[in-house]
Order: C-alpha cells, then structure tokens, then sequence
C-alpha cells in the first residue's frame, strides 16, 4: 500500500514543474529523450559498420584463396559483342530437300523456343547451339538413311504390317460376332479385343496402353526421342540436360504428337481417301447400296438431315417450264432417300436386322442363270459345286471339270507337236504316250469299276471309251459324248440344278455375282409397311425377277430416241457423249427422263445382250467402231443416226416378246443413272479358269514356231508344266472335297496366329514383293475360308501363271516404283507437305475444330462410296461382288478407330526405326517400352495357368523316375 506522503510530495513536484515550465513542457522533456537514443543509436551503427569490414578484409586475407582470374575474364568476355556464328546449311547433300528441312528447322525454334527465350535473355547463342545440335542430327540421320536398303521395308515389311493388322481387326470382329450381345459401347468392346487378339498375335509386346492412355503416349515418345537423341547427337550436346530436354519435347510433343493424332483421326483419313480418287463420279447405285447395308444409325440421320433441308430448298424454289420436270425428279430422289434411311433407322433400332439373302430366298422370285454359264463362270461355279457335293453329286461334276482339263492339255500337247514336226522333230510316241497316260487317269478315276465315287452314266458308252483307248491314239474330244451325257444328267436331273435353283446356296450365287436386288424395301417383314419400287424417280428401277415376271395384263411400252450429241473433255480425255429422251408409260402413268451415255456403254451393252441372246447378234448391228476423226462433227452426226436406228430396232414390240428377258437389260441401259459396264476386254479372257489358261497355252505354242531353239526347248518346258498342272486340276478338287492330300500347296501354314507374310522364306523365294502383295490380296478378301477353295485354287492357278510369265516384271516394277518413292524429289516433296500442313505460309497452323458429328458421319458415306465405285468390275467376276464389297467395307471399317489406327501408325514407326538402326536391339528396346501393358500381363498369366499343369505333370514324372533309381 502505498503511504499518503509519496502521493503528496508526488504532487507537489507536478505543480511546480507545470507552474516553472508550463503545460508543454512535458511534451519537450520526452522528445530530448528520443533525440538522444536515436543518435546513440545511429554512432554505434556507423562505428559496427567500419569496425566490420575491416574484420571481414581481415579474415578474407588470412583464410580464402586469391580470387581466379577465370571470372574477370569471362565477365570481360560477356561485354564484348557476340561475334556471328557460322551454320553449315548442308544436311542431306541435296539441295531440294535441305532447303525446305531448313525452313522446318527454323519455323519450329520461332514457334516453340524463340517466342519465351527472347523475354528471358538477348543472346542468341543458346539458340543458335540447339539448331546446331538440330541439324548435326539430321546428318547424322540422312547418313544412316543413305546406307538402308529401303526396299524391303517398303516392299515386305510395311505390307506384311498392315496385312497383320487387317488380319487382328477381322478376327475381333469374329469373336465379338460369336459372342452375339448386343452392347451398348461395342466400339469399345472391338478394341479390347482387338488387343487382346494381337498379343495372342505378336506373343511378345502389345501397344494398348501407347494407343488407349494419353499419358502413356507421351511418355513412350519421350523415352524415344532420347533414345534418338543419345544415338544421333554428340555426347557433348547429349549430356547438357536443358538442351536435350527442349530438344526432346520438340520433337515429341510439338512435331510427332500431333503428326500422329493427324494420321490416326478417322475422319483425316475419309477425307484423305476421297481427295485420292476424287476424279470418279459417285454412282447413285453404290450410294443407294452403302445406305442400306448401312449399320451406324449416325450415318443414316446425318443422311436423312442433309436430304431433308435439300428437299425443303427445292420445294421452295420458284420455277417454271422444262425446269419443274428435273426438280420433281430430284424431289423424288430426295423422298426416296429419306424412306430408305427412315426404314433402315427403324430395323437398326428394334434389333429387327434381316439377312437379305434369306428374305430374297423367301419371295421365290429369282433370275435364272443357265448351267452352262454356271459351269464357266468361276464364282458361279463354288456355290454349284458346293451344293453338288452335299448332294452326293460331286463326281459327275468333278468328271466333267477333270475333261475340260484333259481337253486343254490334249490341245496343247498336239499343237506343239505339230509345231515340233514342222521344225523337223520327232516327239511323236513321247507324247502321245504322255495323252494316253493322261486318259486312262481320267478313266480309272471316274469310269472304271474301281472308281469311288463312280459316275453312274451308260454301261455301252463307258465300254465304247474302253474300247478306244485300248486300240486307238487319243483325241482332245475322246471324253466328249460321256462329257455331255453327264452335263445332261446334272441338267435334267431333279437332284442336281433344278433343285440347285431353290437352294439358298443359289441365292448367294446370285449375290456375288451382283444379281441380286435387295427387296427388303417392298415392304417390313411381318406385312406392314409401304411398297417402293426402288426407283430414285419412281420410274423404272426394278430387280431382275420384276422385270422378267410383269404380269401380262400390264402393258408397257417404252420409247428412246437421240435428242443431242455433244463432246466432253475430262482431265485431258475427249469423247463424244449422247443424250437419250426416253419416255415410260403404261396404264396409270406416263414418265420421261434424260440419260446420257458413250459409244463405250453402247458397245459393252450390246457385247452383253449378244451373249445372252445369240440370236440377236444377227439381228442387231451395232455402228463400228473408228480410230481416228471420230469427234468431227459429221461423223457424230451420222454416228447419231445409226445409234437413233440401232435403239428402234432394240425397242421394237416384237424383238421384247421375242426376247422376253431382253426388257432387263433395256431398262438397265436406260435408267437415268452412271452406266454399269459390265464385263470389259480382260474380264471377258478370265471369266472362267479353262479358257484363259487355254489362250496362254495356245500363245505360248504360237511363240515357239518364232523364236530360236535354245529359248523354244525352254518355253516348251514350262508349257508342259503348265499343260501338267491343268491335267490335275480335276485330281486336285476331287483330293480337296475327299479330304485326300492336295497337291497344291498350302498358302497359309498357321493362319490364326502368325503373320501375313511369315510363310515367305526370304532365302527361297525371290518374288517376295509379288508375293506379298498377293498375301494381302487374301486377306482383304478372306479368301482363306473353307467355303471359298475354289476361288482360292482359281487364284493360286492364276499367280503361278503371272509367276511363269510374268513374275519377274511387276517384281521389277514393284521395286523400281519403291525407287521412285525413296528419290530426293518425293522426299523432298513429302518435307514440303509437311511444312505446308503445320505452317502454311509460314505460319504455325492452328488446331483445326473437331467438324461437327453430321458433317463426319457424311464424310464416312461418301468415302464408303466412292471405295466401292472405284472397284473395277473385273474383279467383282474374279472373286465374287459379295466379297468384293465386304473386303472394301473391312477395310473401310477399320480405319473408323483412332486407337487402332494409332496402333498401325506406330507398327510402321517402329519398323522404320528397325530398318533405319538394324545393330542397335531396337526391337528389345520397344518391347521393354510396352511391357507395362495390361493385356499383356493378362496373356502372360493365361499363359502361366494353362502351362502350370504341365510343368507339374514334369516335374511329378520325374521325382518318380529318380525314386525308381534310388
């Protein structure tokens, strides 16, 4: 407690201070105390500082070491100015392709160095090193290119690659096929198990992860470009990390990246398919055909959207006179496309999917193709041969093929003698034994009493055959009065083509040999529905069977005439072009339409009718053919009055009833739509397998009389062999379908789980690049299926005769195009595309805008139909349409993936780089870089369980063995 006095003398002090000084005294009294802490504060500050520094020099002098000189000299060097620095500008040794490479190089530093450099530093010398270490790469690149023999790669490699791809693609297909449900995402579901089969495929590595997972794409062209970099580059400039780092993420995400992602968009890729074959027309036909076997719902609407706003347009339009009759066509055209797509959405959506070939089998109302051409034609002729053998018929027509063998030998053989004779030698006995030998074959195997099967044909005629053989020398025609008996016996008989006819076997002939009309549009199949004829302008399009059944109580009378001829020039090709007006009227309604053709589909139309109908080749004159002034004017003029004369007599009443199938024919020539040609001068020489193997016989025997005996005895040889080869064409379809071992051999050895072209032995066969190519011709096709061995023996007779013939030239021209392809003009051409694709006029290309779905969906119908336009007919007749068109939509189909084209993009890279560094285990290498892949790990643990068994059964056996021992 504090006393009262301090309290009191405490405030006596305050008064008299207050009292002497005043009131602010007090205010002064602590402003002196601030002043002089302050500038005590501020000496002792000044007097540390001083005493400090000289501690520090002190210290300095007595412990560190004298300063370099290094640090003065590089600061001096740093302020002088940078003196220029020299860059060799070579890096191929051709100038046309280092030139636009130097643009690359310097437009990739400006758009991704130079543009973030400049605001860090002013010295050029940090960019100028890493165009050097750049360009040292190139070189070193270009070095190695110049020492690779690229034709391999080019040739074998690159093709075995996508065969292999193309062969992974079908089989997911089949097993998602087996699998049967129906999914929700199943373009997700295709590339599951399109990696799964390829690691089934490749055992070994499996690219899912590089091709499914951005990240891991990233980081896979990260990896390699080092690994690049470490082999192309200096050690020096490899070892300082910032430069390889910028180097490396150039090239991986600012160069292949979206180099990669380009080539592995699907709708790139249609666009790129369309701009190749841009010069051929869309035929309305394929169209029509890629809607209806349309199975993307996004296709058909993006279809229906664009017909639909075209048909607003057109109803919109205001127009009058000659005009209002070709929109009303269009407007037709339009509703009948929207109908298809409308009906086609419908089935899609309901699961209602139909197999058009058993609804066509169904209606019963199919074209008739006659035997004999069944018997000629090659695609014909599997679906018959097919339904003999399940028939139990199979003998008869195997005797009948084995005699058209045995007839083109006997041909051969005595055409050669004959030659040989007049040259003055004498093979004579030689080869008529070789002819003997030949038919007493044919007779045991078909018409003796041990023959199994045997041809059940007359005792008298069999016994007359024998008689000959055994007394006089045989004759190409000594089989032909059993040879027809039997083709009357298949003809005639119930068993065999009359019930052919009905067979759904029958129908699919029809299909693959394009004769087939989808009728699934007459209407839904429970009934309902509404009936189209098919017609874009509800005119005249019907199917073969509607055309050859019209009642006869529907009159219809049709009229053509030649309005106008004019003169066309397309990409440099001149040729006359006709106009024909023709005019349909029957009991309801009367149409008219304008069509216009060439002298070309005059002449294949009239080719065609006078096969069919032989009795009109008497009849029908078509104006000849002339070389050269055949664009003058009179000439067209006059051509225009014989052609106007030619269409009269064609259309005449009498010749149709004459001639009552002949109306199909017509009626396809008219049509308003690109003319179908059909057969042309090749398919016509190979439309069956005897007669063009005849020809080449019969020209090689024509080209022995005039050329010396040293090459006659060789082409000789090979015209016996080739004479062999046909005489046991019939031994080899028998041994097939009697599951005896064929002769030929086999194309494929293991053809599920290898590679195209593993078969080839590089050691042996020396057409490797034919060969190839042939391989991916089968696998396109799949003509590989046990259904398909007809076609298969028929190619394989064809490729040995291009082989005989003809192997070594298209080899040649194979690797001289390769050659081509690998001068420094078209790499030089390449370097300038890709410049222009990523900085046209020197500007770095923007991202280009994913297009809009429609627009896509759009693009995939034209591309599908111009693949499909683009096919020659010859190879329709060859293979079959059916199979043709499924080969081309395979196709098509798989490149509707990114992830899957991302896979073939980096097969091929990886190739490249095989080829491009064979020393350096790149292979390994790559297999390392993929080993992290999931389906691999499932394939290996799959692999682990199906061969732990095993293992143990191993290891049982021999722990009893050793306790036997013991």
């Amino acid at each position: 407690q504090i006393s009262p006095s301090i309290w009191g003398w405490g405030s006596l002090g305050l008064v008299l201070f207050l009292a002497t000084f005043g009131p602010f005294a007090i205010f002064y009294f602590a402003f002196y105390i601030l002043c002089f802490v302050g500038g005590g504060f501020v000496v002792t500050l000044l007097f540390g500082k001083s005493n400090s520094e000289k501690y520090l020099e002190q210290c300095e002098h007595s412990f560190l070491p004298c300063t370099s000189v290094g640090i003065p000299k590089c600061i001096e060097e740093m302020k002088r100015e940078a003196r220029p620095i020299k860059i060799d500008r070579r890096l191929t040794g051709a100038n046309i392709i280092d030139e636009p490479l130097q643009q690359v190089i310097q437009f990739s530093l400006r758009d991704y160095v130079q543009y973030w450099y400049y605001t860090l530093s002013d010295d050029e010398s940090f960019l100028l090193e890493i165009r050097q270490a750049l360009q040292y790469a190139l070189v070193q690149f270009s070095a190695r290119s110049k020492e690779t023999d690229w034709q391999p790669y080019f040739t074998t490699r690159l093709v075995d690659d996508f065969g292999t791809h193309l062969r992974v693609f079908r089989k997911a297909q089949q097993r998602i096929a087996e699998k049967g449900s129906q999914m929700k995402d199943q373009a997700e579901e295709l590339v599951d198990t399109f990696f799964e089969v390829e690691v089934e495929m490749e055992k070994e590595v499996c690219r899912d992860l590089v091709c499914t997972s951005p990240k891991d794409e990233e980081g896979f062209l990260r990896d390699l470009c080092e690994v690049l970099l470490y082999m192309l580059l200096p050690p020096g400039d490899f070892q300082n990390k910032i430069m390889r780092y910028f180097v490396r993420e150039i090239l991986s995400r600012g160069i292949l990246l979206p180099l990669i992602n380009q080539l592995s968009d699907p709708d790139y890729i249609n666009q790129y398919v369309i701009w190749m074959i841009r010069d051929s027309n869309c035929n309305y036909e394929a169209f029509m055909n890629i809607i209806k076997l349309s199975d993307n719902i996004g296709e058909l609407e993006a279809v229906k959207d664009k017909a639909s706003e075209e048909l607003q347009y057109l109803r919109s339009l205001d127009t009058a006179g000659d005009d209002i009759n070709t929109i009303k066509n269009q407007i037709n055209s339009l509703l009948y496309v929207i109908k298809v797509c409308d009906s086609r959405i419908q089935r899609l959506q309901s699961g209602k999917e139909i197999d058009t070939v058993k609804l066509a089998a169904n209606f019963g109302k199919l074209c008739t193709v006659p035997l004999d051409h069944i018997l000629v034609d090659n695609v014909a002729l599997q679906f018959f041969m097919d339904y003999m053998q399940q028939t139990g018929g199979q003998a008869h027509l195997f005797f009948w093929m084995t005699v058209e063998g045995y007839r083109v030998t006997a041909q051969q053989q005595l055409e050669v003698l004959r030659s040989r004779q007049k040259d003055g030698k004498h093979q004579t006995n030689q080869t008529k034994g070789l002819l003997r030998a030949a038919a007493f074959g044919v007779y045991e195997q078909y018409l003796s009493e041990k023959a199994s099967p045997r041809v059940n044909i007359d005792d008298n005629l069999v016994a007359k055959l024998a008689e000959t053989l055994n007394h006089e020398d045989p004759t190409p025609e000594i089989f032909d009065d059993i040879q027809r008996k039997v083709y009357e016996l298949m003809l005639r008989d119930e068993r065999f083509y009359p019930s052919f006819k009905q067979n759904v076997l029958y129908v699919r002939m029809l299909a693959e040999l394009d004769m087939l009309k989808d009728p699934s549009f007459r209407g839904s199949d429970d009934g309902e529905g509404e009936s189209f004829n098919g017609s874009p302008t509800g005119s005249i399009n019907l199917s073969l069977d509607d055309l050859s059944n019209v009642p006869s109580d529907e009159t219809i009378q049709l009229h053509a005439y030649i309005s106008d001829t004019g003169v066309c020039n397309d990409h440099g090709k001149t040729y006359a072009l006709y106009a024909i007006t023709v005019h349909r009227r029957n009991a309801n309604s009367e149409e008219m339409w304008k069509t216009y053709r060439r002298y070309s589909d005059f002449h294949d139309f009239h080719m065609r009718i006078t096969e069919q109908f032989e009795n009109l080749a008497n009849i029908l004159k078509l104006p000849g053919k002339k070389t050269f002034n055949n664009m003058d004017r009179e000439f067209l003029e006059k051509r225009k009055k014989d052609l106007n004369a030619y269409l009269q007599l064609l259309l005449n009443p009498e010749m149709m009833k004459a001639s009552p199938a002949l109306a199909h024919y017509v009626y396809d020539f008219l049509e308003n739509k690109a003319y179908s040609k059909g057969k042309g001068d090749f398919a016509r020489k190979m439309d069956t397998f005897v007669n063009p193997l005849r020809n080449s016989m019969r020209n090689v025997s024509n080209a022995v009389k005039s050329i010396p005996d040293s090459l006659a005895e060789g082409m000789t040889k090979m015209s016996d062999n080739m004479g062999k080869m046909s005489e046991r064409l019939g031994q080899d379809i028998k041994q097939s379908f009697f599951k005896v071992p064929p002769l030929m051999q086999k194309t494929y050895s293991d053809p599920d789980h290898c590679r195209v072209a593993a078969p080839i032995d590089d050691n042996v066969d020396d057409n490797i690049p034919l060969r190839v190519m042939l391989l991916l011709m089968d696998e396109v096709f799949d003509l590989k299926e046990r259904n398909q061995w007809l076609r298969r023996n028929i190619k394989n007779l064809l490729q040995q005769l291009i082989r005989a013939t003809y192997g070594d030239t298209i080899n040649r021209k194979i690797v001289d195009h390769v050659d081509w392809m690998t001068s420094p003009e078209q790499v030089a051409d390449a370097v300038k595309r890709f410049r222009d694709a990523f900085w046209p006029n020197g500007i770095l290309a923007e991202s280009v805008p994913r297009r809009d779905k429609a627009i896509r969906m759009r693009t995939r119908v034209a591309g599908k139909t111009k693949l499909l336009e683009v096919m020659p007919d010859e190879l329709k007749h060859i293979i079959g349409a059916e199979t043709t068109r499924k080969g081309i939509l395979r196709v098509f189909e798989m490149f509707q993936h990114s992830q899957l084209n991302k896979r073939m993009v980096y097969v091929f890279l990886e190739r490249f780089l095989e080829t491009l560094f064979p020393q350096n285990k790149f292979p390994e290498l790559f297999n390392k870089l993929h080993s992290r892949s999931k389906q691999m790990q499932r394939y290996k643990q799959r692999l682990h369980s199906t061969q732990a068994p095993s293992l143990q059964k191993s290891l049982l056996v021999s722990h009893i063995r050793l306790l036997m021992h013991l």
